[in-house]
Parts: structure tokens; sequence; C-alpha cells
């Protein structure tokens, strides 16, 4: 579809203009905002013909076999919760002092991020190594 562009340009613009008039609130909600689209993304993917974790996978290393179906998979489920969990912290987050929730929204929750793409990527390198995967 040739308008899939719209969405974040949507979705940008909306936050610089909560921005501008609101201020410090509108930016508080940005994390909310951005942790409950990806999780839903992912989580509408499992009810896909393949969840959106098989097609990055397709993508870089072409056809998977059936036990990297099944590993990519089980893999957006880790990723919907730790999505889903990211998004209630934001949302309670918005409520708690500016300083707290920078902490968490600029800096916890992206080691967490980091922390979950890293242990995975290990993962899928020692399974690819065993030919596993």
């Amino acid at each position: 579809m040739k308008l899939k562009f719209l969405m974040p340009l949507c979705i940008t613009l909306t936050v610089i203009i909560l921005f501008h008039y609101t201020k410090i609130f509108a930016v508080k909600l940005y994390p909310v905002v951005v942790n409950f689209l990806i999780c839903t993304i992912f989580w509408g993917s499992l009810f896909a013909k393949e969840t959106i974790i098989q097609k990055f996978a397709r993508a870089i290393d072409g056809e998977l076999n059936d036990f990297g179906i099944v590993y990519t998979k089980n893999l957006t489920y880790i990723w919907c919760a730790f999505l889903l969990i990211n998004f209630l912290i934001s949302v309670w987050t918005v409520f708690l002092n500016e300083h707290i929730w920078a902490l968490y929204n600029g800096f916890v929750s992206y080691i967490l991020l980091g922390s979950l793409f890293i242990v995975e990527y290990t993962i899928r390198r020692i399974l690819k190594k065993k030919k596993i995967l």
C-alpha cells in the first residue's frame, strides 16, 4: 500500500502538536503510545500467516525450517510480553514525577530492550552454529 508512511507521520505530527500546546505531558505519553502500537503490531502478527519476526527472519536468512518457524513464533510471544510490560510501566510513570519518568523511559527501558535483543541474538547465533536454525 502506497500510504503506509502516513501512520508514522500522523503520530509524529500529533506528538509535536500536543507537545506544543501542553508542554511536558504530551511528551510523557509518547512512550505509552509507541509501546502500545508496537505491541499491537507484534500481537496482531500472531494471527497472520506469519509473524512479524518470521518476516524479518525470512528477509535476513531466507527460508525457515520447522524449528525456525516455531522459534520465531515463540519469540514473538516473548516480545509481546516484554512490550506489554514496558507499556504498563510507561503508563504508570506518566503519573510520577518527571525524573522517574525520564529515568525509566529514557534509560531503563532502552537497557531492557537492548538486553532482550542481545540475549535473543546470542541464542540465535548459537542455534545457527549448531545448525538447528
